[in-house]
C-alpha cells in the first residue's frame, strides 16, 4: 500500500528532516510515527499526502510515485487519502455538518448523497448530535473528532494523523485512539505521528530520530537498502 524507497529530505539551507528511509506499510495496517520534536513525523506524512516531495528517493501509495505526480493528477490521489494535521483547520463560521460536508462538496457529490455521507461520519465518532453547532462550543476533543469525521467522509483507503490526541486530556485522548482503532478494523490503512504510543497497544512503531529510521525488534516489513 505504501513503501518508501531510500527517501530523503532535505530543506534549505541544508538541513536534512529525513535520511534515507525505507520501508513498508501494508494494506489494512495500522502503524504509528513516533520520534522527538523535530524528528521528521510530520514531514513523513506530507510526504505520503504529496504535500512535500522528496529529495531523493522514492514514496509509492498503491503502486504510483507520489513525488512525480502532475499536478492534475493529485486530487486523484488525494481522493484516497484523509488527513487529520495539527491545527484542525475547522472553519468557525461554519456548523460542524458543513465542516464535514466541505471535501464532498469541494468535489461535486451530490447534495443528498454527500449529507448522507456527512451523518455517517458524524454518528462514527459520536457527534451526531452536535451537527448544527459551531465548533466555537465545542470542546478541543470534540472539535478534533469533526476533524477527524471530516477526513473520513470520503470513505478514504488511507487515513494519516499528525499528532491528533495532542493538547487533549487522558480520558479524550483514549476516545480519539479508539475513533481510530475502529476505522482500523474496518479497513482502513492508518498512519498516524504520535507521542504517545501507549494509546496504541500491539500496533507496529516505526521510530524516528533525527531524520533517521531507528529499527525495533522485530523489524516486521522494515527494509534495510544501501541508498
Amino acid at each position: 500500500m505504501i513503501h518508501f524507497d531510500c527517501v530523503s529530505k532535505r530543506y534549505p539551507p541544508g538541513m536534512d528532516a529525513l535520511s534515507a528511509l525505507s520501508f513498508t506499510v501494508a494494506e489494512g495496517e495500522m502503524v504509528t510515527i513516533t520520534g522527538h520534536s523535530g524528528a521528521g513525523k510530520s514531514t513523513l506524512l506530507n510526504l505520503i499526502a504529496a504535500i512535500e516531495k522528496p529529495t531523493s528517493g522514492s514514496v509509492l501509495v498503491a503502486g504510483q510515485n507520489v513525488g512525480s505526480l502532475s499536478r492534475t493528477a493529485l486530487p486523484y490521489l488525494r481522493r484516497r487519502l484523509g488527513l487529520v494535521l495539527q491545527n484542525q483547520q475547522l472553519l468557525f463560521d461554519r456548523t460542524v455538518f458543513d465542516n464535514v460536508m466541505l471535501p464532498l462538496a469541494i468535489t461535486g457529490f451530490p447534495p443528498k448523497e454527500a449529507a448522507q455521507r456527512v451523518r455517517a461520519a458524524l454518528d462514527k465518532v459520536g457527534l451526531a448530535a452536535r451537527e448544527k453547532a459551531l465548533p466555537i462550543a465545542l470542546s478541543g476533543g470534540e472539535q478534533q473528532r469533526v476533524a477527524i469525521a471530516r477526513a473520513v467522509v470520503s470513505r478514504p483507503a488511507i487515513l494519516l494523523a499528525d499528532e491528533p490526541t495532542a493538547h487533549l486530556d487522558s480520558a479524550t485522548a483514549a476516545d480519539v485512539a479508539r475513533i481510530f482503532h475502529e476505522f482500523n478494523r474496518a479497513g482502513v490503512t492508518v498512519l498516524i505521528a504520535t507521542y504517545d504510543a501507549q494509546l496504541f497497544p500491539a500496533v507496529r512503531s516505526l521510530h524516528l530520530d533525527h531524520g533517521h529510521l531507528i529499527p525495533s525488534i522485530p523489524e516486521h516489513s522494515l527494509t534495510r537498502a544501501s541508498c
